[in-house]
C-alpha cells in the first residue's frame, strides 16, 4: 500500500486552530487514529502527528485553569488573559498603581475589600 503524502494528509484532515471543543475532539481523534496505527508512521504521518499535537497544545494552554500551584500572581494574570481585563482594570479595583504592579510582580497579596468579589474580572 502506498503512503500517503504530507499534502493528501493535510487535505483529509484540514488542521486550523482550534477554536471549539468539537475541533478539539475531532483533532484528538485524527491524532489518535494516527497514533493508534499497527505500523511504523511515515516521515509524512510524523509531521501531521507533530503539527496536530502543536494545535491540541495550543488550545490546552488557551482554555487551561490555573494550576493548583500557580502562585497568587500567576492566577491573577489568568484570570486577566481570560476575561479580556488589564492592569488599568485592576487600577479600578485596588485604586493605585503601585499596587497594582507589585501584585502582579506577586510582591504583594491583592488588597481584599469588604463586598469585592472575583466577579469583578469577569
Amino acid at each position: 500500500m502506498l503512503s500517503a503524502t504530507y499534502e493528501k494528509l493535510l487535505v483529509e484532515t484540514l488542521p486550523q486552530i482550534i477554536e471549539t471543543e468539537k475541533q478539539y475532539r475531532e483533532i484528538g481523534d485524527r491524532l489518535g487514529d494516527l497514533v493508534g496505527k499497527r505500523r511504523s508512521h511515515t516521515r509524512d504521518e510524523t509531521r501531521l502527528m507533530r503539527l496536530l499535537d502543536l494545535l491540541i497544545e495550543d488550545y490546552d494552554r488557551r482554555h487551561r485553569m490555573p494550576d493548583e500551584d500557580d502562585t497568587p500572581a500567576e492566577k491573577l494574570q489568568f484570570l486577566m488573559a481570560h476575561s479580556g481585563k488589564t492592569a488599568v482594570d485592576l487600577f479600578l479595583i485596588f485604586g493605585q498603581r503601585s499596587q497594582v504592579s507589585e501584585v502582579l510582580r506577586g510582591e504583594r497579596s491583592a488588597p481584599i475589600r469588604p463586598g469585592l468579589s472575583g466577579s469583578c474580572l469577569a
